[in-house]
């Protein structure tokens, strides 16, 4: 795939430019550690919340219960697979969560070196999370002011990726022609073949160089790659 002719780079946000995983991991573990000090399954709660993310995710965009909502489910989810009482206020439970998952946001090492090689480029986000909470991380990473938009499905009509719809709506909030942008992404789905459908163009960052990528797209295993990769 020819990255020629490219206006604007798109990058995902979590595992992309921000170190989600790691925080998440991190939150939850001393989320449970001191809800329910000396569990014996301690080391394994970061793997089910994990495994947890995806499909309650999936029910709040499509549309089947607000963000609140699946926040409550998926840790009700937790306690009952570590056999430990569900909170009688699973808000306040979230959010003594949620500041344990802040503590820790960080940007992957790469991030500044790759964006200041790009100049020249519109930059943007497009991600999946909610706006709020998509723009704080961008804010607490330092990356206000270097890369906007940040646009989620909550601002592209309802429509997240891998939806054709959302990355025609994310290149139209550009001005550019989806053939005119290039998205950068960890998940291939989500930002890799999804956008190919209408033809905007895609990177891999396969940051833990775990496989080929699909046919005929680039990968990088580090967004220092990126500004010689996009300048071919």
């Amino acid at each position: 795939m020819s990255l020629r002719g490219i206006k604007a780079i798109l990058f995902d946000l979590d595992g992309t430019l921000f170190d989600h995983r790691a925080a998440a991991d991190a939150g939850i573990t001393a989320w449970v550690a001191a809800r329910f000090p000396g569990h014996p399954r301690l080391a394994e709660a970061a793997v089910i919340w994990a495994e947890l993310e995806g499909p309650y995710l999936a029910m709040w965009q499509a549309g089947e219960c607000t963000v609140q909502e699946q926040r409550r489910l998926r840790l009700t989810a937790l306690c009952e697979e570590l056999a430990v009482p569900v909170p009688g206020d699973l808000d306040d439970a979230y959010a003594e969560f949620a500041e344990l998952y802040r503590r820790r946001w960080v940007a992957f090492p790469d991030v500044a070196g790759a964006l200041a090689g790009l100049g020249g480029y519109a930059l943007g986000v497009l991600t999946n999370g909610t706006l709020p909470m998509q723009e704080a991380k961008v804010r607490a990473i330092g990356l206000a002011g270097v890369v906007g938009p940040v646009l989620t499905g909550e601002v592209l009509g309802g429509h997240f990726k891998p939806a054709p719809a959302c990355y025609t709506g994310a290149a139209a909030v550009l001005g550019l022609e989806p053939r005119e942008v290039v998205l950068v992404g960890d998940d291939v789905a989500n930002d890799v073949t999804g956008p190919a459908v209408i033809g905007m163009r895609s990177v891999w960052l396969d940051r833990l160089a775990t496989a080929p990528p699909p046919a005929g797209f680039p990968r990088i295993t580090s967004l220092a790659e990126l500004p010689r990769l996009v300048a071919r």
